[in-house]
């Protein structure tokens, strides 16, 4: 029986990322590198290794992958295509050939089970309807035996959950390895990201949305603004995010007994 036939129908993303994607918020995105975001990976990549990165964004944790893998390749996917145009630009100013992008709804990845050698995703899943349903994917495309099935989360609420919510998707604890990070910034890097929520709290679908559910006006959007710009301009600025994150070994297919 073909993957196709035995794969469950998946629903398309019903969330809507509510930060939206105003430069302000990109442009944040823009930062993340694997240092900072996938330390916890980087140890187990070969340069062989078959890379999908899921929720890709502008690239950045995308390349430096590919610089990890000469001789392997990465795919990164986003649900928004007009993020992808930033992303190939990155690829081609860095030069990297072992590279693509495209647009898919991650409930549902266009790829065959066992695609991959690596499956990872990077401030994803608490923004999503389903994170159980996208973990479920994950595991899906990675290869047993080899493959990994990775998340992190940088929002707490998330963060709490996502053992969980990788043991309902299949996950076993017993190849299950769970760590906990932070992005710690002080001095200028601090200050870059209270100007950058200074600028979102007002721009960004994060303002939309504030405004048309009702949970705030322009009046408190503008206060909260005005709040992170004076936060920035202090001169012991300390700014903490963190971040749980889940390796997950895909456990070898065991032999049909003869």
């Amino acid at each position: 029986m073909s993957n196709e036939k035995k794969k469950k129908p998946c629903l398309k993303e019903q969330a809507t990322y509510s930060h939206g994607h105003h430069q302000s918020v990109v442009s944040s995105h823009a930062r993340r590198t694997v240092h900072d975001s996938a330390a916890f990976l980087a140890p187990h990549i070969q340069p062989t290794a078959h890379i999908l990165d899921i929720g890709c964004g502008p690239g950045s944790i995308t390349a430096d992958f590919a610089a990890l893998v000469p001789e392997g390749r990465v795919v990164g996917v986003d649900a928004v295509a007009s993020v992808l145009d930033q992303a190939r630009s990155l690829a081609r100013d860095r030069g990297l050939a072992n590279i693509e992008f495209a647009a898919v709804d991650a409930n549902a990845l266009p790829y065959p089970d066992a695609a991959f050698d690596v499956v990872y995703c990077h401030q994803v899943l608490q923004h999503v309807k389903d994170p159980v349903g996208i973990l479920r994917e994950m595991r899906r495309v990675a290869k047993p035996g080899c493959g990994f099935a990775l998340a992190s989360g940088g929002e707490p609420n998330a963060g709490r959950v996502l053992p969980a919510w990788a043991r309902r998707a299949g996950f076993a604890p017993a190849d299950t390895q769970v760590t906990v990070t932070s992005w710690c910034y002080t001095g200028e890097r601090a200050r870059q990201w209270g100007d950058m929520w200074a600028e979102r709290a007002v721009k960004s679908g994060f303002a939309t949305m504030v405004k048309e559910k009702g949970l705030g006006t322009e009046e408190d959007l503008q206060a909260v603004s005005r709040a992170w710009t004076e936060w920035a301009k202090q001169e012991d600025l300390f700014f903490n995010v963190p971040s749980t994150e889940i390796l997950y070994r895909v456990p070898p297919v065991s032999a049909n007994p003869a």
